[in-house]
């Protein structure tokens, strides 16, 4: 158990418009039933469950532009959240976002970019490292999207290449550097994507590099690079880089993925790096899930990042 006495402030962002099934949106609420607020208190950590944004229903609104859809709901969320972010990081705290799809990654490390920006708006793209846990590379753009979907698409986005209304989300421009961003699990790839990593020159551990080298070998080099010269770390965990036996619920599962006790001990050596400043959960579908298993899960591996230790 770990003695931290970190204040964590939980931010809930029960959004399905960026994903192409509902259900997500219920993940704040399934991780609640959870137990997370008695789970982090075991851990040490003084929780302050600031409640759910406010989102709309997508029935009411039109999906709009098929390339991007439903853009302008998910500006409106990131924007709110964005400005949460920066504020719960201003008090000294860590957010702790449950999504939701992984759209909402635009508004929170746009927070975290805003955070620092405010502080030195000369330093562009400010000193942000990003730990992004994944099946897909989320590198897509509207012109390359099969689908519209902008769950799709937010790494393109943080790196400054998308719709403008959501590159202009805290200020202008990119919010992190490609040379920090570091992606962890990916095993679905579009074509497109798989030629955007290579010209950003991303850091990138596919689960092969992981089945090659293990895990901890790998992990120990992404944190290295993530947080090589940053002055703070956030951590994007989309539950199906899992392997569905262990998270079946999730809208856009793929075999192979990690294992329970590899995910935790990623997340594990990332609290012993102690340089954790904000992280969220998202893509866990209670729809598809048996049972609240996966909200259980995902309810341990935040626990595993804020410090949790068998012994």
């Amino acid at each position: 158990m770990s003695n931290t006495s970190q204040k964590v402030e939980l931010i809930g962002a029960p959004v399905d418009h960026g994903a192409g099934r509902r259900g997500v949106s219920m993940a704040p609420a399934a991780l609640r039933i959870a137990r997370l607020r008695s789970t982090l208190k075991k851990v040490g950590v003084d929780l302050i469950d600031s409640g759910d944004i406010s989102v709309p229903l997508p029935e009411l609104n039109d999906p709009g532009d098929p390339a991007a859809r439903y853009l302008p709901v998910i500006k409106s969320v990131c924007q709110d959240l964005c400005k949460l972010v920066s504020g719960v990081l201003d008090r000294g705290a860590l957010p702790l976002v449950i999504g939701g799809d992984h759209s909402i990654a635009i508004g929170t490390i746009s927070g975290a970019a805003t955070y620092l920006h405010d502080k030195d708006p000369s330093v562009k793209p400010p000193k942000v490292g990003v730990l992004w846990f994944d099946a897909h590379a989320d590198l897509n753009t509207p012109e390359t999207s099969p689908t519209g979907n902008i769950h799709g698409m937010p790494v393109s986005i943080l790196l400054g290449q998308g719709p403008p209304e959501l590159v202009e989300i805290g200020f202008d421009g990119a919010k992190v550097d490609p040379s920090r961003f570091v992606q962890i699990g990916l095993r679905d790839l579009d074509l497109s994507e798989q030629k955007r990593l290579k010209e950003l020159e991303l850091t990138a551990y596919t689960m092969e590099d992981i089945d090659r080298r293990g895990l901890v070998e790998v992990t120990t080099e992404a944190i290295a690079v993530a947080t090589r010269d940053v002055d703070v770390l956030h951590v994007s965990f989309d539950i199906d880089v899992l392997d569905p036996r262990f998270a079946p619920g999730t809208g856009t599962a793929r075999v192979g993925g990690l294992t329970y006790r590899e995910a935790h001990l990623a997340l594990e050596m990332v609290a012993d790096s102690g340089r954790l400043s904000s992280f969220e959960m998202v893509e866990v579908n209670p729809i598809l899930d048996e049972r609240n298993k996966t909200a259980e899960v995902a309810t341990s591996l935040i626990a595993s990042a804020l410090g949790k230790r068998i012994l």
